[in-house]
């Protein structure tokens, strides 16, 4: 039997009356699945371009408020080559002008000035690199620092004078045989050959070059304005490589 216009009108009037004003309650549940899923992705897109140096800092600072006990013997991790470089800086202050650490994704790296490297067109070291890497040398071969170390020569835009230029060509042999011959000092005071490569990059990488952009070749003079920025650029990088 089909029902009243008068019993459609009260079921309608009592289905109205059961329902809560807002929102379904389904709605905060999806709300709340698309924010974290919101979080995650931003989470990974940090992670991508994180500085693994600075993570592990603070995932120390987190584990000792904790008291997290350190085990001796354990393989070193970035965060622990960095404060053994530190380390080293300090008790060697005379150092502190011409070397210079860092840390970047790519790893830790310090930077040694040309000033104590390399007489200009040469790639022959002189004492002052030596002896900064001799200084290094107690961190590169701790049994427990397992790194592989890239050494970068690298050099301001000026064309090579042309004296120089039977031996080297352009700025690349030059860097690259600076390079070379850290790599071959560090061998002979005891580096294993096997985990050091030896990279020359030119005036293509300079000191101060952006990071929010790609670098092209038109802004290289940019970055050699002047005396001050290419003393910058002249350089050499040891870098305790993250991957």
């Amino acid at each position: 039997m089909a029902a009243t216009a008068k019993e459609i009108k009260k079921y309608k009037a009592k289905g109205v009356a059961s329902v809560e004003e807002g929102l379904p309650g389904w709605y905060g549940t999806f709300a709340d699945m698309m924010t974290l899923l919101l979080a995650f992705f931003v989470l990974l897109a940090a992670i991508s371009t994180i500085d693994p140096v600075k993570l592990q800092e603070m995932a120390d600072s987190m584990g000792k408020k904790v008291g997290k006990q350190t085990k001796k013997g354990k393989a070193m991790n970035l965060a622990d080559v960095k404060a053994a470089v530190s380390q080293m800086m300090k008790e060697n202050k005379d150092l502190q002008k011409n070397v210079e650490i860092s840390t970047s994704p790519k790893g830790v790296t310090i930077g040694i000035s040309s000033d104590i490297s390399f007489s200009s067109g040469s790639a022959d070291l002189q004492p002052g690199i030596i002896n900064v890497l001799e200084k290094i040398l107690p961190t590169i071969n701790d049994p427990n620092n397992k790194f592989r170390i890239a050494i970068e020569g690298h050099t301001d835009s000026d064309q090579l004078p042309e004296k120089f230029q039977d031996k080297y060509p352009s700025n690349w042999e030059l860097s690259a045989a600076r390079a070379a011959g850290v790599v071959r000092q560090l061998i002979e005071i005891g580096v294993d050959p096997i985990r050091l490569e030896a990279v020359g990059l030119a005036e293509f990488l300079p000191r101060d070059r952006p990071t929010d952009r790609v670098l092209t070749r038109n802004m290289i003079p940019r970055y050699n304005r002047d005396e001050i920025a290419k003393a910058k650029n002249r350089r050499v990088e040891i870098t305790f490589k993250a991957k």
